[in-house]
């Protein structure tokens, strides 16, 4: 247990704890009176957040080397943060998924939005996969693991410790840990009432994603009938859905052998795998073949990975959304659809919506859109914290 009277203080600069006040939950480092103490204390501290006149903000975790310092956990002075508290937290977000979802496989803590900041838990049945993306997270570790026992009692529990993220906190990146249970190969998930598969020790992120949930239930609506072609189709989660709902023929293209063999492992649990056909190659050097070959589609995905990983890759970025954007609307059929998406955290809407826009006109096509969307309702977002709302989704009619 910490003792919340014992914490170390860190105070503001005068002036600097407005955006607080008004219920943003970080703190910059430029925004703190980085005194000698405060240098010292150790990435992953405990502290009592106040502003330069002394008025109390919050008990928040701190890295004093890193550009967001200080993550608040807690606007009430009298808040302990041990295994308890974890564990009320924990609780408050399985009640919200057992709300969304009745079956176990969701996302079940997303970050600052569940109050429990750099701090992301997947559930798989009876397996949980754990990313401890800061080094306060990685210091309460042992006591989130034990919360978790105690509110969710899986079977296993796996750590993931290769996000990025975990370098700019001073954290090594290591090979997924194994903390409770056995893990046997990839996992079987379900979701939009289809069966898929995720590799939760090697896979991207922790094996799946979740977020894209609703947008794959929304464009695979449209499938029935048709042809259709998933770009980065990853484990095949669009492309089998959409084959699932009744589409004539779907290709799943990705670059990942590995991932492509979990698409057709899907497609074989839900009993399409006749209609379904799994191509490893690059996704633009495929776009733009079939752009010269006149080929289109009556449905088109574009689900990329980022484009844009940190700032400076924002040009670069903004161009590929553009490009990727022209070139799937140039493989879609007169009245088809095209969903194309976003997870870059650096790309804001409407400079996502912009780059859309963009690409149809170089595409010399034009149409409505149906449906702009974020992700799925296990991935909230602290009303706060807007930029946290990383997935930009568009779904078109083009004419």
């Amino acid at each position: 247990m910490i003792d919340k009277t014992t914490l170390p203080l860190v105070r503001l600069h005068t002036g600097r704890h407005k955006r607080a006040l008004l219920g943003h939950p970080w703190i910059y480092s430029n925004e703190i009176q980085m005194e000698p103490a405060v240098k010292a204390l150790p990435p992953g501290a405990l502290i009592r957040l106040v502003a330069a006149g002394g008025e109390f903000l919050g008990i928040a975790t701190f890295n004093p080397h890193t550009l967001i310092a200080a993550r608040i956990l807690s606007r009430d002075a009298g808040t302990t943060v041990d295994r308890d508290w974890l564990t009320r937290r924990l609780a408050r977000a399985l009640a919200l998924r057992n709300r969304l979802y009745d079956r176990p496989f969701y996302r079940l803590v997303h970050a600052e939005a569940d109050g429990l900041p750099a701090l992301v838990v997947d559930r798989y049945g009876d397996v949980l996969v754990v990313q401890p993306n800061s080094a306060a997270m990685e210091r309460l570790l042992s006591d989130i693991l034990a919360a978790l026992d105690t509110v969710v009692g899986a079977g296993t529990i796996v750590v993931r410790r290769d996000s990025t993220t975990r370098v700019l906190e001073g954290l090594p990146e290591q090979e997924p840990e194994v903390v409770k249970g056995t893990l046997d190969g990839p996992l079987a998930l379900e979701e939009n009432g289809g069966t898929f598969f995720a590799d939760v020790s090697s896979g991207q992120k922790t094996g799946w994603f979740y977020d894209q949930r609703d947008n794959r239930a929304a464009v695979a609506a449209f499938a029935k009938g048709g042809r259709v072609i998933d770009f980065y189709s990853y484990n095949g989660g669009f492309a089998v859905l959409a084959a699932q709902r009744g589409a004539a023929h779907v290709t799943a293209v990705d670059r990942s052998q590995l991932a492509l063999d979990m698409g057709a492992r899907a497609a074989e649990a839900n009993g399409v795998a006749d209609r379904c056909s799994f191509m490893k190659t690059d996704a633009f050097a495929e776009l733009e073949r079939l752009a010269v070959a006149g080929e289109t589609f009556d449905v088109v995905i574009a689900d990329p990975p980022a484009f844009v990983k940190s700032k400076k890759d924002l040009p670069a970025g903004t161009r590929a959304y553009r490009k990727m954007t022209r070139l799937s609307a140039k493989i879609t059929a007169p009245g088809g659809i095209l969903l194309v998406a976003s997870c870059s955290h650096n790309m804001e809407p409407a400079l996502f919506a912009e780059q859309v826009a963009r690409g149809l006109n170089d595409a010399g096509r034009t149409g409505r859109i149906l449906r702009s969307s974020g992700a799925a309702a296990d991935h909230p977002v602290h009303p706060f914290l807007p930029e946290s709302a990383y997935l930009k989704a568009q779904i078109l009619q083009l004419d």
